[in-house]
């Protein structure tokens, strides 16, 4: 159920960048003004989820395939999906500071 969520967020993502980037050959300002937008602590937070929806998705998409290409792995899909769960919060804690910096900075000062 988690891939398919992540999956369709993906999706919106990248429907609205191709909106929002299509907005500079209609209006310039329009586009100067979203990206201001962008530049919010909120939107950085919602970056961060971005970033932990395309880290789940790719790996729990490596165990996808695993489990339809891997002979034995229907087996082992309850340990994949735990190591998968492991990896992807290693990885979102690594990401937590690069990601989110201007934000930190911006609240806490630098």
């Amino acid at each position: 159920m988690a891939h398919r969520v992540t999956g369709v967020l993906i999706f919106f993502f990248l429907f609205v960048h191709v909106l929002d980037t299509a907005l500079v050959r209609v209006s310039p300002e329009a586009y100067d003004d979203t990206v201001a937008i962008y530049k919010t602590p909120l939107v950085n937070l919602m970056e961060y989820g971005l970033v932990a929806a395309i880290l789940f998705h790719a790996l729990n998409g490596l165990r996808v395939i695993a489990v339809d290409f891997w002979s034995k792995g229907a087996r082992y899909q309850k340990q994949m999906l735990w190591t998968v769960l492991g990896v992807w919060i290693v990885l979102m804690a690594g990401a937590f500071y690069p990601v989110l910096q201007h934000t930190l900075r911006t609240l806490f000062g630098s």
